[in-house]
């Protein structure tokens, strides 16, 4: 009844309306009615014209959405606006100008911004100058990184900074083979996390730390800060003592280990391949082992902080017959290539290497923290580290090897 109403009505309304208008929707209706007979199995598709056709009868004829039965009106206002977003899209594309910028210096641009946050623009573009890039300045300043606030270096700059006039003190237990506490002293520098001092005591008190921190930190080497916790050890002796030095004392806060990270990180590599593996007999033997350990620690013990280098900086040794040599009894062999120059060939290196050099000049120089020297043919390990060899000066025929401590 309420259909046949509406037929009434709008056979009433029809004669009223533009014969343009009614064309436009006998259209619409005739072209559902294309649509409906080519559907074939499955949902109802249209094509490019068809979308295209309802398009810009809705566009010259925005009534004829009551005529359209097949479709929803909104999918072909949606259909309408990606029109127009494709148009315009087209409208304004490119027509020529300055050549865009590669995607590796794009890449480049914002690198050197991100790991140089106090370059502006003209500093990176005169770098990129001087790499031979032509760029204008105002495409470094468009693909620059973006910040809110004003530019400050990182945490991690600002620390690697300050690193070499920072060191770390702390105070470990280990147990001896009759129950009784041993107590091991360690101070680090966090700059190379080089282990400048330790040292073994039954009794641990203010004025023995004192006497540690004065040796192990001459008057031209002593940092500036120095971490410590707060324990009862640590008197009034010890900031009197650091007082004197020119060290400014900063004590952690109660309870908080990880203020002291380097020095408890430390302690843990000593306690896991050290201390954990042996059974301490008593303080003198203790003594011995930690200073081995320590020699260890700073001349041949890569860490994964300083990119796989030892504290105390190893040359690549690519020449020689690679050799392990013990330490602390095989619990941490060394790893080393071993020169023999001249005649002599030990049964343990079969293929050493032999320079083209005079038997009188036997000489073996192995570079690196842990150096041994040859003279011929005679093995005499030394026990110091060598930070630096010069080249040889030769006076006269004598080869003379000066080496720089």
């Amino acid at each position: 009844m309420v259909a046949l109403l509406c037929f009434l009505l709008a056979l009433l309304v029809s004669p009223f309306r533009s014969k343009t208008r009614l064309e436009a929707e006998n259209a619409a209706l005739r072209h559902q009615l294309a649509v409906l007979r080519r559907k074939v199995r499955g949902r109802l598709g249209f094509t490019r014209g068809d979308r295209w056709f309802f398009v810009q009868l809705y566009r010259w004829f925005p009534s004829i959405l009551k005529a359209i039965a097949i479709i929803q009106p909104e999918t072909v206002v949606r259909w309408h606006r990606a029109g127009f977003r494709l148009y315009w899209r087209w409208k304004s594309r490119s027509l020529g100008g300055r050549p865009q910028i590669g995607a590796d210096l794009r890449a480049l641009i914002r690198r050197m911004s991100l790991e140089n946050p106090l370059w502006g623009a003209p500093r990176i573009h005169g770098e990129l100058l001087k790499l031979g890039f032509e760029v204008a300045q105002s495409s470094v300043a468009k693909y620059m990184v973006k910040r809110r606030g004003p530019p400050s270096q990182g945490w991690r700059t600002f620390l690697r900074n300050h690193a070499p006039d920072i060191a770390a003190m702390d105070l470990f237990v280990v147990p001896t083979v009759g129950f009784d506490l041993l107590y091991a002293f360690v101070i680090v520098r966090l700059d190379r996390r080089d282990l400048v001092w330790i040292n073994v005591t039954a009794n641990p008190t203010a004025e023995w730390i004192a006497r540690q921190l004065t040796e192990a930190f001459p008057w031209d080497e002593a940092p500036r800060h120095l971490i410590r916790d707060r324990d009862r050890a640590y008197g009034a002796a010890i900031t009197r003592r650091l007082r004197a030095i020119g060290i400014r004392d900063k004590p952690i806060a109660p309870a908080s280990p990880w203020q002291n990270g380097f020095a408890e990180r430390l302690i843990g590599s000593i306690r896991r391949e050290c201390t954990d593996h042996i059974i301490a007999v008593g303080e003198r033997q203790l003594r011995r082992i930690l200073r081995s350990f320590a020699h260890y620690y700073n001349g041949s013990r890569t860490h994964r902080s300083l990119n796989k280098d030892a504290p105390r900086r190893r040359l690549i040794e690519s020449v020689g017959t690679i050799v392990s040599r013990p330490i602390l009894g095989g619990l941490h062999p060394s790893i080393l290539p071993n020169l023999i120059f001249g005649t002599h060939r030990p049964e343990s290196a079969p293929g050493a290497v032999r320079p083209p050099w005079g038997a009188k000049r036997r000489c073996q120089l192995l570079r690196g923290s842990q150096t041994s020297l040859v003279l011929n043919g005679a093995l005499e390990p030394t026990s110091f580290p060598w930070s630096a060899l010069s080249v040889c000066q030769r006076n006269r025929r004598l080869p003379v090897w000066k080496l720089d401590r």
